[in-house]
């Protein structure tokens, strides 16, 4: 029979459970998420029921990472279908603290990874990932994890988590898991909800077009121009469709390259209707 996971509300809750845990010298394990989850998500948990002795699943809606006109009140949400996944995926504790359990009255102290969370969603995104790094932060010392696993879905999110950690010293492992995705190739989101039918249609030539660019790279493609020319034109339009943006970049720096001659990887932001999906593949050139 499945074990419910217990829910956590408050932060010293919380803190207790991790400094009992650790005190009997327990390995711990924290899922960071926003909930309505997906296989991309559950995919995560599974892997750190694997590798810890305790799972820590958060559910924030973190409301600082969202813009003004962003949908931070039409978010999906769903704690009980979230639980039941969770139970099946054997996670033992859900963390799920109100806005003003995490921010009360008066906060007024944020975390900015600076060059990283420039150019790509952070140029569109203005003060995003300053969100994404405080909520990661302020976990991290709530939970007090060994190791936390994020989905390369959202690849700029985890570079910046990752260097975070390391200018910070945070005592945690990062757990990079690839992305999920649909039969067709779509990546797993939880904004996929959003889509109307012919949208979700249009939405799995994203994938499409940065499998053609891995493919042109594996043939001996080396020019980022070509590559990303050769994504925009397979993506499939109708009326709704917007590119917000596709490029290549360094692998590890998230710099701009002239040349594949390194591991890279190809990253897209496009709008299809009034929903901004994201995605990304590794580039990883010919070797003679």
């Amino acid at each position: 029979m499945m074990r419910k996971p217990r829910t956590i509300k408050t932060v010293s809750a919380m803190r207790t459970l991790s400094r009992k845990a650790r005190a009997e010298g327990k390995r711990i394990a924290l899922v960071p998420t926003m909930g309505y989850l997906h296989q991309g998500h559950i995919t995560l948990a599974q892997k750190a029921r694997k590798m810890a002795d305790l799972v820590v699943v958060s559910i924030f809606v973190n409301p600082i990472q969202f813009g003004p006109g962003e949908d931070l009140d039409r978010y999906p949400r769903d704690l009980k279908g979230d639980l039941q996944k969770l139970a099946a995926a054997g996670t033992d504790y859900v963390f799920t603290p109100s806005a003003g359990e995490i921010y009360p009255l008066g906060y007024q102290t944020h975390v900015e990874v600076e060059n990283l969370s420039k150019g790509l969603c952070g140029a569109f995104r203005p003060g995003h990932f300053r969100g994404v790094a405080t909520v990661v932060a302020k976990l991290f010392n709530i939970v007090q994890p060994d190791l936390a696993l994020f989905g390369e879905k959202d690849f700029q999110q985890l570079r910046v988590v990752e260097r975070m950690v390391k200018d910070l010293n945070f005592p945690v492992r990062i757990v990079a898991v690839p992305t999920v995705r649909e039969p067709d190739g779509l990546a797993m989101s939880s904004r996929n909800s959003y889509l109307s039918a012919s949208e979700r249609k249009y939405a799995a030539s994203l994938s499409h077009a940065l499998f053609l660019a891995q493919n042109l790279v594996k043939k001996g493609e080396t020019d980022p121009k070509v590559l990303t020319e050769c994504a925009q034109k397979s993506i499939a339009h109708n009326p709704g469709t917007h590119i917000e943006y596709i490029e290549v970049r360094d692998d590890k720096t998230l710099e701009p390259v002239a040349r594949i001659d390194r591991p890279c990887r190809m990253l897209l932001a496009v709008w299809e209707g009034k929903t901004r999906l994201i995605d990304n593949v590794r580039l990883n050139p010919k070797t003679s």
